[in-house]
């Protein structure tokens, strides 16, 4: 699968991962202790709608706008989406760009973190990790957490802090599946992880063409984890074929209490105001027991 954040910018597979991330944050927030937050395929943190990538996807008019749209009719929406649209909101006043701009994972997390946390943002191409570092130098944002940025390997920089000192962690891994042994690398990312933090929350977004692959590949994603390991899923067109981009999905392994729950009540709501066509699902592969 070929990958450009710019090209794929505020699309529904964007908005649910958001949703998702903001959710996990909120969760890890509920304790006082800080955390460390890691995001190992971090982007350039800030994408213009009006780009000429963007404009020639035309993919978010099917994700955040057709979202911001229908939200205003909606009534009560579930917190996480809520709070989705509040963070959208607030990020877009900051920054002065409009409706235009859009926040990827770096901005959306750094925001929702408290002084207490640290943030740490990798990215592999070092055009996009100045981009990124231009944008966390932007006062107008009034970051809590410092945010640092990091040009290299996202593994290789999972692999170096983990264990984090404040033994309370989360890592976003959102690889662009370019690479041919991508699944390789995020099995052994797993394996070397988790023998050094095994608590610590690691959330995996993954695209889902055909249905079927991709339960063969998060079967082969998490062979051998003794951790819970969670997946949540929406698909906004049927996942039965393997050349357009039907759902999104996010592995979770340790996730915290009652994040399943949370969205079996968010995502069905989710992909009613995108207009889906297909549903969602949260399914346990690996539970409490290992089994």
């Amino acid at each position: 699968m070929q990958y450009r954040h710019s090209f794929h910018a505020g699309n529904f597979a964007d908005v649910h991962k958001h949703v998702a991330l903001l959710a996990l944050i909120g969760a890890l927030r509920k304790k006082a202790k800080g955390f460390l937050f890691l995001d190992t395929h971090a982007g350039e943190g800030l994408y213009d709608l009006n780009s000429v990538d963007a404009r020639r996807s035309a993919e978010s008019e099917a994700g955040v706008t057709r979202l911001l749209a229908a939200a205003k009719s909606a009534g009560t929406l579930a917190g996480p989406i809520q709070e989705y649209l509040d963070v959208l909101t607030t990020l877009r006043e900051r920054l002065g760009g409009g409706a235009s701009m859009y926040p990827g994972s770096p901005l959306l997390a750094a925001n929702s973190l408290r002084e207490v946390d640290q943030c740490v943002f990798v990215e592999t191409l070092s055009q996009q990790a100045r981009a990124l570092q231009r944008v966390f130098d932007t006062p107008a944002l009034q970051l809590r957490a410092a945010a640092r940025v990091v040009a290299g390997d996202g593994y290789q920089q999972l692999k170096a802090l983990m264990p984090p000192v404040q033994r309370r962690g989360l890592v976003l891994i959102d690889p662009p599946y370019e690479n041919t042994d991508e699944e390789k690398q995020i099995a052994n990312a797993f394996g070397e992880a988790l023998t050094r933090f095994e608590t610590g929350v690691y959330a995996l977004w993954y695209p889902i063409k055909k249905q079927h692959d991709t339960d063969l590949w998060l079967a082969r994603i998490t062979r051998g984890i003794e951790q819970p390991v969670v997946a949540i899923e929406m698909c906004v067109t049927e996942p039965d074929s393997a050349v357009a981009l039907n759902g999104s999905g996010m592995l979770v392994i340790n996730p915290p209490w009652q994040f399943e729950a949370d969205a079996a009540r968010w995502q069905p709501q989710l992909h009613d105001l995108l207009g889906g066509k297909s549903g969602t699902r949260v399914q346990w592969l690996v539970n409490e027991a290992g089994r």
